[in-house]
């Protein structure tokens, strides 16, 4: 039996945490509101699924390694930034008239999830919140702490998921006016762009 210490204080905390706006959220909005609702759910799993592979990692231990290296961290925010900067380059240099099928068409599904879900792994960020956030809700005799971590970070994906998925039907009402409006899809372009650079920026800004 999984022995979770104060299980409902844990997804109080994941519920604030998951309406709380941040880098995915801003992601996730930026990528429906330029290519509709598909994309915006594809990369919603692929965050999601991002976020796994972080409790995953922090169950095996391997978060705690970025945790107490400096250069572990500093390449893979590195990589990260770089990564979301170059995400951000491309969309700047798309002049294309958004369109109901853009997202599709430009894309296939599994690219968009891919980059979705390198957003999240390549963000050191994610796994040194995952060592801090996870283990006081672990109980300190527990056999298996292992399995712990995994249900609590599934838990966390989950609600995370749900939440960004309603979001993403919120967003989709607004791509219609967007798509409508030939300047301003160039416009939305333009700035889901300049939200991926931002994104990458303020990953450089990381500390470990």
């Amino acid at each position: 039996m999984l022995e979770v210490h104060d299980f409902w204080l844990f997804l109080s905390a994941s519920a604030l945490l998951w309406i709380t706006p941040g880098p995915d959220t801003m992601y996730i909005l930026a990528r429906t509101v330029s290519q509709g609702r598909l994309a915006g759910m594809l990369s919603v799993f692929g965050v999601s699924t991002g976020v796994l592979a972080h409790s995953v990692f922090s169950a095996a231990g391997l978060s705690a390694i970025l945790a107490s290296s400096a250069l572990a961290f500093t390449v893979v925010k590195f990589v990260g930034a770089a990564y979301l900067i170059y995400l951000g380059v491309q969309a700047l240099r798309s002049n294309r008239k958004l369109s109901s099928s853009s997202g599709v068409v430009a894309q296939s599904c599994l690219q968009i999830f891919r980059q979705g879900f390198l957003t999240n792994l390549l963000n050191p960020k994610i796994a040194i919140f995952f060592l801090a956030f996870l283990p006081q809700f672990v109980a300190p005799d527990s056999n298996n702490s292992a399995g712990i971590f995994l249900f609590l970070g599934g838990m966390f994906v989950l609600g995370g998921t749900l939440w960004c998925l309603l979001l993403v039907g919120f967003a989709t009402s607004f791509t219609g006016a967007v798509r409508s409006n030939t300047r301003l899809s160039e416009v939305v372009g333009k700035v889901t762009g300049m939200v991926y650079i931002g994104l990458g920026l303020n990953l450089l800004r990381a500390k470990l």
